[in-house]
């Protein structure tokens, strides 16, 4: 909008995203409109009535008072109609926002929605369609009440009485005029106060979420603090716009009333009765009329602020809606592996085109059947390595091979029936274990799911449940412990079976006494698996068939342990570490 009266460049890029439910959008606007003129109509029905009246007073108007209640009901009737389409209108629109946004991000590579985290992707499609929706239902009705209640009423005040047809017109372009300077530069504002204001919930909720932390090192003073300078920040723009525009902005409020356009007709029709040059009827005609030309615009004005809030939230939509998705071969060219032996070639990658090589020049080979251990210091590569072959990202160039297929020429599908997955960080739904443990093939018997716990050395802590398999796990499986929230996704891939494995240091976490049902069961869930282990704990991996040592994104070694060892380089120092670590005690211990 220019101004709060004029649509701005902006709003036709809001209409865009509404195409879907723009037939629906523009009844409702229809009929918002068409229940506007019927109040105007109402208003000169009544004015007929008293013209009547006064005419002939031993005579009551029943016609004009009659056709002002229909019209009134009328008017009522599908102005509530206008706002029950919509209604519905927006929330179609959410619905298919959210459809297409989850199919979207279904069809993004894995690594985009790691990185971009949960709380961003969740705002997109939680807050900014809700905010689309509230758009949608709540202002578009109002659009169209704003903008045919002036011209309606400006053409009857025309043909009631020309001169205070341009005296009502030049009240309102005085209220226009004030508005235009309230609304100066109002768009780098709204910018500045939406930005304060997320920077505060983001202030907010770590503090929250940080709550063990804050009161066990630092008693809320840091965390605290960066809550009260985002607050701080918040209070300044929006105390440094209310100077700059709350003056003109009550102003235009006070102006756009119906006291200022009504005390104008009061004066000027006055002084025409006065000089005979106006009938007291339609006097009486055009004050009742006139009144809601100016008053009509308010709702415009807070609109303003609806539409820079929905433009920000469309911004944000969009963002995620360009992602490029994951290439995917046409189904009839599309490819299936013939065994599960894994080939890098000559891969690098980096996570952004202009960004550093993550990986340089990585080939090796997996044997369909062995199990391959991928070590290095933090921050080699090893992590990457293993979430390129399930295509989180796509390589930068080379190739990786499964079945001496190239998994960019699998159906996405295909390439997921080939490899299962247990990472350090486990997640359970809010759901029953068992339907837990059967994600992805709801088909599973509960004998199938309990045969795939016991092999996970889940099933004895399962029936000590209360409830057992039924058991809730709560959100993100709070209900239950980290050794056993790995033991129910061990279970998951052991009922998979999938034949390729990849193991993201899948121990870590573990207690002693977990440590030994998490081997056991990842030794039940690896069998006559391709296997490749991400290990930090390396006494995990000394019997593997190979050891892939990375170091700064490359290659540096590869061998058995034994040799590895002999060659004195990258392992033999991470080997060296390792065993130094397991030494370690209390100073009161050792003395």
């Amino acid at each position: 909008m220019s101004g709060s009266l004029s649509r701005s460049a902006d709003l036709p890029k809001v209409w865009s995203i509404m195409r879907p439910v723009w037939g629906q959008i523009r009844f409702a606007m229809g009929l918002a409109g068409i229940a506007s003129a019927f109040t105007l109509g109402a208003l000169t029905m009544l004015a007929w009535a008293v013209h009547r009246l006064l005419a002939t007073p031993d005579q009551w108007p029943w016609l004009p008072l009659l056709l002002a209640v229909v019209l009134t009901v009328l008017a009522y009737v599908l102005r509530l109609t206008a706002f029950n389409q919509s209604h519905y209108a927006a929330f179609r629109l959410e619905t298919r926002l959210r459809t297409q946004l989850s199919e979207h991000l279904a069809r993004l590579p894995l690594g985009y929605v790691q990185q971009t985290g949960a709380g961003a992707l969740t705002k997109v499609l939680m807050e900014d369609v809700k905010a689309l929706h509230v758009f949608v239902a709540d202002s578009t009705p109002l659009y169209a009440r704003a903008y045919v209640s002036p011209i309606l009423t400006f053409a009857l005040l025309w043909w009631l009485d020309w001169h205070l047809a341009l005296v009502a017109t030049a009240v309102l372009a005085l209220g226009v005029a004030v508005v235009s300077l309230a609304m100066r530069n109002s768009g780098e504002m709204m910018r500045q106060y939406n930005e304060a204001g997320e920077n505060v919930s983001r202030a907010v909720v770590e503090y929250v979420q940080a709550m063990p932390v804050v009161r066990t090192f630092d008693t809320g003073t840091v965390t605290f603090g960066r809550y009260q300078r985002a607050l701080e920040a918040y209070r300044d723009i929006v105390t440094r716009w209310y100077r700059m525009a709350g003056v003109s902005s009550r102003l235009s409020q006070l102006i756009l009333s119906p006291l200022p356009t009504l005390a104008a007709l009061i004066w000027v029709g006055a002084w025409l009765i006065s000089q005979e040059n106006m009938d007291a009827g339609v006097w009486l005609a055009v004050l009742l009329v006139g009144t809601g030309m100016a008053e009509s615009l308010l709702p415009l004005m807070s609109l303003k602020h609806l539409v820079a809030k929905t433009q920000m939230s469309i911004h944000r939509i969009h963002e995620v809606m360009a992602e490029p998705e994951l290439p995917v071969p046409d189904e009839t060219a599309a490819k299936t592996p013939q065994d599960a032996n894994v080939r890098f070639e000559k891969v690098n990658f980096c996570y952004t085109p202009s960004g550093p090589l993550v990986l340089r020049d990585v080939s090796f080979d997996v044997p369909a059947g062995t199990v391959t251990a991928l070590v290095g210091p933090s921050g080699a590569g090893k992590t990457t390595v293993a979430r390129l072959i399930p295509r989180f990202w796509d390589v930068t160039d080379g190739s990786i091979r499964i079945g001496d297929v190239d998994v960019r020429e699998m159906l996405p599908e295909t390439l997921m029936q080939q490899v299962a997955f247990v990472f350090q960080d486990t997640f359970l739904f809010a759901d029953s274990l068992a339907n837990n443990i059967r994600l992805g093939l709801p088909e599973a018997t509960l004998d199938e799911v309990i045969a795939a716990a016991k092999a996970a050395q889940a099933h004895d802590f399962i029936m000590a449940l209360p409830q057992g398999y039924d058991t809730q796990a709560g959100e993100r499986g709070i209900f239950l412990s980290g050794g056993q929230r790995q033991r129910i996704t061990i279970a998951r891939a052991i009922l998979q079976n999938r034949p390729i494995l990849v193991l993201d240091e899948a121990t870590a976490f573990a207690d002693p006494e977990n440590e030994a049902a998490l081997v056991a069961a990842l030794a039940n869930l690896m069998q006559g698996k391709t296997v490749l282990m991400v290990a930090h704990r390396l006494s995990t991996i000394r019997d593997a068939d190979q050891i892939l040592v990375f170091d700064q994104g490359q290659l540096a070694e590869r061998g058995k342990h034994d040799a590895l060892v002999a060659q004195k380089g990258v392992y033999a120092r991470l080997w060296h570490n390792y065993e130094q670590a397991q030494d370690w005690v209390l100073a009161g211990e050792q003395a």
